[in-house]
């Protein structure tokens, strides 16, 4: 698990190295790119949150690695809600284009909760995680229920 999650690590830093300053060649490359980073981010904030919620043995170790790559990989995703990136297959509501500063308030809030969370898994103590859990549950929530199609 451990080296999944190296292994998840590695590749995103390779991929915002590559990125960063590189622009999408066609605007499906930015939707493929946006939702592969947040595939990433919920499988391993997916396995914090179910540790948090019993559902998943708890390994504080695990917690800690999945909590430390979803923080990174929550930074990723934002490049790629460029112009030209509403259209295609995709669940993205019009509103994060009509109401953009919103839509990057509730994305800094929700990374903000991501580093606390990582934060928090590092002590190894579920009821610090638990509470970190459901702080950065209720940002995706926020941004779920007012940017995304269901």
């Amino acid at each position: 698990m451990m080296k999944y999650s190296n292994l998840l690590l590695a590749g995103a830093l390779f991929t915002v190295s590559m990125t960063a300053s590189a622009q999408f060649a066609k605007p499906d490359d930015a939707i493929k790119y946006r939702k592969n980073a947040l595939f990433v981010m919920q499988q391993n904030f997916g396995r914090v949150a179910g540790m948090a919620a019993g559902k998943i043995p708890f390994d504080p170790k695990v917690a800690a690695n999945s909590a430390a790559v979803a923080d990174f990989v929550a930074k990723l995703p934002w490049a790629g809600f460029g112009v030209g990136t509403d259209m295609g297959e995709t669940k993205a509501k019009p509103e994060i284009w009509t109401d953009k500063a919103k839509f990057d308030d509730y994305a800094s809030k929700m990374q903000a909760e991501m580093t606390k969370l990582s934060a928090a898994a590092k002590t190894g103590n579920l009821d610090n995680i638990k509470q970190a859990v459901n702080a950065t549950a209720g940002t995706c929530k926020s941004c779920h229920d007012d940017f995304r199609a269901k």
